[in-house]
């Protein structure tokens, strides 16, 4: 299992929470996603590294931004 955290802007309330955990959890190979909404951080548990164009899709897709590290 890998853990990687990633720095995403633009979420704001519950609704922000769920459509990232619901994005970034649909990829490949995630197991489990879990969103500080405070610190604007999104932790991804998965069985292998996730390649990070995937997940900047995903973020794109939920309507945020992946800040780049």
């Amino acid at each position: 299992m890998v853990t990687t955290t990633y720095q995403v802007q633009g979420m704001t309330c519950g609704h922000c929470v769920s459509a990232v955990s619901s994005e970034v959890g649909a990829i490949a190979g995630v197991t489990d996603v879990q969103v500080d909404l405070t610190a604007g951080r999104v932790t991804v548990t998965s069985e292998a590294p996730l390649d990070p164009a995937s997940v900047r899709a995903a973020v794109d897709e939920a309507g945020y931004d992946l800040v780049d590290a």
